[in-house]
C-alpha cells in the first residue's frame, strides 16, 4: 500500500492528451493566444504567441488582425470577433496593442491586462514610445513573459514585474 500524498490525492488528474482531467471536465486552455504591437502604418513591433501558428500563415494572419483593427473608428468597441478569436484591442498614442484571446475570455479583464502592461512599460522606460520597443525588444519581451505565462495572466504587480528587469541592469552597470 502507497503512502497517502495528500497533494496528489487532492489535485485532479489530468490526460493531457484528451484534455480532460479524471472528472471528464475540460482542462483549462490557453487564454491568450497571441499579443501584438503594431503602429498606425500596420507595421508590427512585438509579436508574441502562445500557441502554435505556423510561421507562412503568420505575416497573413498578422496583416488581417492589425487591418480589422485599424480600420475601425474611435466610437466603435475594442472587442473584435474575428475568426477563431476574440480579439482585444487598445490605442496608445501610435501604438496599438492587440491580444487574440480563446471565444470564453473575459474581455474587460484582457482590456485592463493591455492598460497594466502599457503602464509596467511607462514605468520601466519612463513614456514608452515605438522607438523604446523597436530597440529594447529583449525587455519588451522579459515584462511580458513576467506578466503572462503560456498563453495565462501570472502576474499584474508592476513592482514584482519589473524586479528582473532591475536586477539585469544593476549587473550590467557594475
Amino acid at each position: 500500500m502507497r503512502e497517502p500524498n495528500y497533494w496528489e490525492d487532492w489535485l485532479p488528474k489530468i490526460d493531457h492528451a484528451a484534455g480532460t482531467h479524471r472528472k471528464g471536465a475540460l482542462c483549462p486552455k490557453t487564454m491568450i493566444k497571441f499579443l501584438l504591437m503594431a503602429n498606425k502604418q500596420g507595421q508590427i513591433r512585438l509579436a508574441k504567441y502562445y500557441e502554435h501558428v505556423d510561421i507562412a500563415k503568420r505575416a497573413s494572419l498578422e496583416a488581417d488582425i492589425v487591418k480589422s483593427c485599424l480600420s475601425r473608428r474611435k466610437e466603435e468597441c475594442s472587442f473584435v470577433e474575428y475568426k477563431d478569436y476574440k480579439l482585444v484591442y487598445r490605442q496608445y498614442a501610435g501604438i496599438y496593442v492587440i491580444v487574440g484571446v480563446n471565444e470564453t475570455e473575459n474581455e474587460l479583464a484582457i482590456f485592463e491586462l493591455v492598460h497594466n502592461f502599457v503602464e509596467v512599460l511607462d514605468k520601466y522606460f519612463s513614456r514608452v514610445s515605438e522607438l523604446d520597443i523597436m530597440f529594447n525588444l529583449d525587455k519588451v519581451h522579459i515584462i511580458l513573459d513576467e506578466m503572462i505565462l503560456n498563453g495565462h495572466l501570472v502576474e499584474t504587480n508592476k513592482c514584482r514585474i519589473l524586479a528582473p528587469l532591475l536586477v539585469l541592469d544593476k549587473m550590467a552597470e557594475s
